[in-house]
């Protein structure tokens, strides 16, 4: 089978460290300070159940984004990290542009405006060449 002329560009395993780094880092941010970046935050902006949703996502975040960086079962482990960061985007993001306007916004989301286009990315064109994904599932056949 004819490989697509994407499949060896060797930029997948930077976006795939950049964002598997910064989710992994952001879920133990969770457990280590759980006030200001776990359950305490999700508390202050109104997510239900922060003692519990804190912790998951961030298990969520740790689990994933250590996917990513090993570059195993890509595709899917984006599926919650997207569902993550649009919840994000939706309870910070969107109120701060309503309150601060376009340039606060833009500024403050930053970071989570190039983990969104990182995990579209990701999911669109996969692992890339140098990931477990293409050691386990790409074997060529003699």
């Amino acid at each position: 089978m004819k490989k697509p002329p994407y499949y060896d560009l060797t930029g997948n395993i930077i976006i795939r460290l950049l964002v598997g780094m910064v989710f992994l880092s952001e879920g133990i941010q969770k457990f280590l300070f759980p006030v200001a970046d776990g359950a305490g935050r999700f508390a202050k902006i109104g997510i239900p159940h922060p003692d519990f949703l804190g912790p998951f996502v961030g298990a969520t975040e740790i689990i994933c984004g250590t996917l990513l960086v090993i570059g195993l079962i890509t595709r899917l482990v984006v599926v919650p990290l997207l569902i993550v960061i649009l919840t994000a985007i939706i309870t910070t993001k969107i109120p701060m542009l309503i309150g601060k306007g376009f340039w606060a916004t833009a500024h403050d989301g930053r970071a989570d405006f190039s983990m969104l286009m990182g995990l579209i990315f990701l999911l669109i064109y996969g692992a890339g060449k140098y990931s477990l994904d293409n050691r386990l599932f790409n074997r060529k056949t003699a």
